[in-house]
């Protein structure tokens, strides 16, 4: 069992900002809930899940989700994501591992969230982030805009449930705040590993094991290891209108996150 850090202090000035509310982009309903419910809903409903934290304005967030605001803790943002995930793990008291989670998924289930989880358990690292294959992404969800980076494995999209030890995460600071602005254009991740990176990546050569031993290298970590996950929900956050629209019709026209025949790993 992990406990949770949830990211959602994010003022919703941006894309999205004609559609929602004005003071925190968790707050955009999307099927007539706000984003953060669903992704509370599922950390509190997922077994392999222990204590649920909230990184976030509590004054803000706190009335959007009715009880379940009585079974989570608030942390005020403290400055950038990085600090914000020091100052969560912090109250958690610095546990082996903890589980990171974006506010803007709201596809997410608790069968999703303990999936990903025993995905990471097949090996042991300091970092589990998750990889979504491109064939995966636009069989279960056709349309959905995503960035893709090709490698010599493939082609896939991140993730928004990483999952990293404590101790890496405070250690490693400044460098997981370059590699977390980065997570989603794989030229930007290249260049902050180094330029051979980026040759190997224009040339389709780069290999998602030879990214894991980068990521040891530069953060010093155990291991890391990317998870080429089945939950392709993982990849899908809400941070367009064109997003929105797409996931609020998932949503809207199944009364949940799946099709029907999508309800167990």
């Amino acid at each position: 069992m992990v406990d949770a850090v949830v990211l959602a202090g994010r003022a919703n000035d941006g894309r999205l900002a004609s559609i929602g509310p004005p003071g925190n982009e968790a707050l955009i309903e999307v099927a007539g809930k706000p984003m953060l419910s669903y992704v509370v809903e599922s950390l509190l409903g997922a077994r392999r899940v222990g204590r649920v934290i909230i990184s976030g304005p509590e004054s803000v967030l706190a009335s959007s989700l009715g009880p379940l605001a009585d079974r989570i803790t608030f942390v005020h943002p403290a400055g950038d994501v990085i600090d914000n995930l020091q100052a969560a793990v912090d109250r958690l008291g610095n546990p082996e591992m903890v589980l990171i989670v974006t506010s803007d998924i709201p596809l997410i289930t608790p069968v999703v969230i303990d999936g990903f989880i025993e995905e990471c358990s097949a090996r042991s690292a300091d970092l589990h982030y998750p990889v979504i294959s491109r064939e995966l992404a636009e069989r279960a969800y056709p349309g959905m805009c995503r960035t893709y980076g090709r490698l010599k494995d493939g082609t896939f999209t991140g993730g928004n449930l990483v999952l990293v030890s404590s101790r890496s995460l405070l250690s490693s600071a400044e460098l997981a705040r370059s590699l977390f602005a980065a997570r989603k254009k794989p030229v930007r991740l290249a260049a902050v590993l180094g330029p051979v990176f980026i040759l190997r990546l224009l040339l389709v050569r780069l290999t998602l094991s030879e990214l894991e031993a980068a990521a040891c290298r530069f953060l010093g970590l155990a291991g890391a290891h990317a998870v080429r996950t089945a939950f392709p929900e993982i990849g899908v956050d809400v941070d367009k209108p064109e997003d929105h629209a797409m996931v609020s019709r998932i949503l809207g026209s199944h009364g949940g996150p799946f099709p029907p025949d999508r309800t167990s790993v």
